[in-house]
């Protein structure tokens, strides 16, 4: 093993006892060192890091951004054994992230993608079953494409309505309560998937006809395959092609229960705070995001603004 990835391995085990998950830097910066490792180079310069970080032409400048970011974030820790190693520093490369707008679905394409989802077809038969019931979970719920699939069996419980997600992104864990036909359409996959797969070493929720717990890549290329079908994708000879996508169900929950609450006259700033709280959101500015992102958001919050108050007599 070459000092580098010697290194790689110390940085991240100190990074992960300190909490951090770091999947995604992980698998950068392990293809970095492999990258040094075929250039015979023995340190971190920069200017090897800006090769790195732009080596795909075809990538987006803010994911550029933060391969660099992740780079330079391991040259200062290798920076202090190893005094040869430049660190990159910052404004190389633009690092922020531009939300894609968000695709609002209709009540009629959400019910248009369950329908076309539940006519898969699969050897077990259950294929079909298990996407219906995550398309429309996440319609309901607004989950987290990750936090839906990692749903074990305990983690559902039918009689109080309620989802216990756990370890969710950056580790938190949170109670999501269900609407009536949100806990009964569970409760009949549940019991499909139950008569198809009676025996499974799996405790997962969601289960493939092989008894494994559903992938988040299995849910991307069936949501892929409905999407064309109900036309909201256009035909590709790609695997999953360019369209609406399955996060878009969290933002669409959002944006029409923000729209509900505008429209009934609510005070939406005051009642900000729970759907952010329901959504798993760390920090509630995650949630004004709607409001500036949607333009027919933007245009109720600003109607409401510009109304005169009110004044106790």
């Amino acid at each position: 093993m070459s000092p580098l990835r010697d290194s790689l391995q110390a940085y991240l085990a100190v990074r992960r006892g300190l909490g951090a998950q770091l999947r995604g830097p992980a698998v950068t910066l392990g293809r970095f060192v492999n990258f040094l490792d075929a250039q015979g180079a023995l340190f971190i310069t920069t200017d090897l890091a800006l090769r790195f970080a732009t080596a795909r032409p075809t990538t987006t400048p803010a994911t550029r951004g933060q391969r660099l970011g992740d780079v330079r974030r391991f040259a200062a820790f290798c920076s202090v054994t190893d005094p040869r190693t430049e660190i990159p520093p910052r404004g190389l490369l633009p690092e922020r992230y531009r939300r894609c707008p968000p695709y609002i679905y209709s009540d009629e394409e959400i019910a248009r993608l369950v329908e076309a989802a539940a006519r898969l077809s699969s050897p077990g038969g259950l294929r079909g079953h298990t996407l219906a019931t995550l398309l429309g979970l996440l319609a309901s719920t607004g989950l987290r494409l990750g936090e839906a699939v990692g749903l074990d069996r305990d983690d559902v419980d039918p009689g109080a309505g309620i989802i216990t997600i756990r370890r969710a992104k950056f580790g938190k864990s949170r109670l999501v309560p269900m609407h009536a036909t949100t806990t009964a359409a569970l409760v009949r996959y549940g019991r499909e998937r139950d008569r198809i797969v009676p025996r499974t070493a799996s405790s997962a929720f969601f289960l493939t006809d092989r008894g494994l717990r559903l992938t988040q890549c299995t849910a991307r290329y069936g949501f892929a395959v409905v999407s064309r079908t109900v036309g909201l994708r256009p035909p590709t000879k790609k695997k999953h092609g360019h369209g609406p996508r399955l996060h878009d169900f969290r933002h669409a929950l959002a944006v029409h229960v923000l729209i509900q609450w505008y429209r009934e006259g609510r005070d939406v700033e005051r009642e900000l705070p729970r759907l952010s709280t329901y959504l798993g959101h760390v920090h509630v500015a995650d949630t004004y995001w709607y409001i500036e992102g949607v333009p027919e958001l933007l245009k109720l919050a600003t109607e409401r603004a510009s109304r005169p108050r009110e004044v106790a007599p």
